[in-house]
């Protein structure tokens, strides 16, 4: 017998084919992928060290039919091919800074597990995502990306919100180094606003772009940049506005060091080379947060 990572344990009657017992293999003791296994059972949510008897077979979930020559072996060498959900279940757990060892730990499953959830293409439980969702604060909805495509805050609104204004230091620990922000420009057809990746440098907000785009506007006019972030789980969330004026980045050297130490190419994609900084002469921000606290 030889499982993978996520393959369930099937106890069944060998005279009657009926199922008395099945679970998610969350943990291997050996590289061939043989016995014992760490099974995370479906009946009581409890993970205990399996020695397999005659009873029991693999269901093999998502790889190739076994065979003898390459049952249970690691996936083939090369670069991982994470599948969505683990891009969004590794995206998570950094932003709110835990280690795979933590999260593991925080949904009771093996580290390995995590990191193979992590790095390849897999359909893991519903038991599994429920217990990862928890760890990290946020829906099973949210880790399969069902809302991708609706606004965000359709969630509840809290009972009783506190409005609170933050102060320079907060706002400028929220906009964080970089990240996808809005530019607020006039243009002749009206008022756009505009999502952009953005870069904070020296307490300048930075921006890519093409010289014929949207955003190119705003050189040379005082302006208004927003970036925030919502809660959907907790109903809770913060925004920062930094309103000042914008100008092209000319200097050589400075564009270079801009290109060099950008964290992420604009995702609109294309030629977008022509750099423009806004100094804000502004910076405010709210944070909506339960009354009591």
């Amino acid at each position: 017998m030889r499982a993978h990572l996520g393959d369930h344990l099937v106890i069944e009657s060998p005279a009657t084919g009926a199922t008395r017992r099945d679970g998610e293999i969350v943990g291997l003791h050996h590289e061939d992928g043989t016995p014992p296994y760490d099974v995370h059972w479906s009946d009581t949510h409890e993970v205990t060290l399996v020695f397999p008897g005659p009873d029991a077979h693999v269901k093999h979930l998502g790889h190739e039919p076994e065979t003898d020559a390459g049952a249970g072996a690691p996936p083939p060498a090369g670069a991982p091919d994470p599948g969505d959900i683990g891009r969004r279940v590794a995206t998570e757990r950094q932003r709110r800074g835990l280690s795979r060892e933590e999260t593991a730990r925080r949904a009771r499953m093996a580290p390995d597990y995590l990191a193979y959830l992590e790095e390849h293409p897999g359909d893991p439980s519903l038991a599994t995502l429920i217990r990862l969702a928890a760890a990290l604060g946020t829906s099973v909805q949210a880790l399969r990306g069902s809302g991708i495509d609706l606004p965000p805050g359709q969630g509840m609104a809290l009972l009783h919100p506190e409005l609170r204004d933050l102060g320079p230091e907060d706002c400028r620990a929220l906009l964080s180094t970089h990240g996808m922000g809005r530019v607020a420009v006039t243009t002749p057809e009206g008022p756009a606003v505009i999502p952009v990746n953005y870069e904070v440098v020296d307490d300048a907000i930075a921006f890519r772009t093409a010289p014929d785009s949207v955003p190119a506007a705003a050189v040379g006019s005082e302006i208004a940049f927003e970036v925030d972030h919502l809660d959907e789980a907790m109903s809770q969330g913060w925004s920062v506005l930094a309103v000042g004026p914008a100008q092209v980045v000319t200097e050589p050297d400075e564009v270079r060091q801009l290109a060099e130490h950008a964290h992420t190419t604009p995702w609109a994609g294309g030629v977008r080379e022509m750099w423009v900084s806004i100094r804000p002469t502004h910076l405010t921000g709210r944070r909506i947060t339960p009354a009591e606290q």
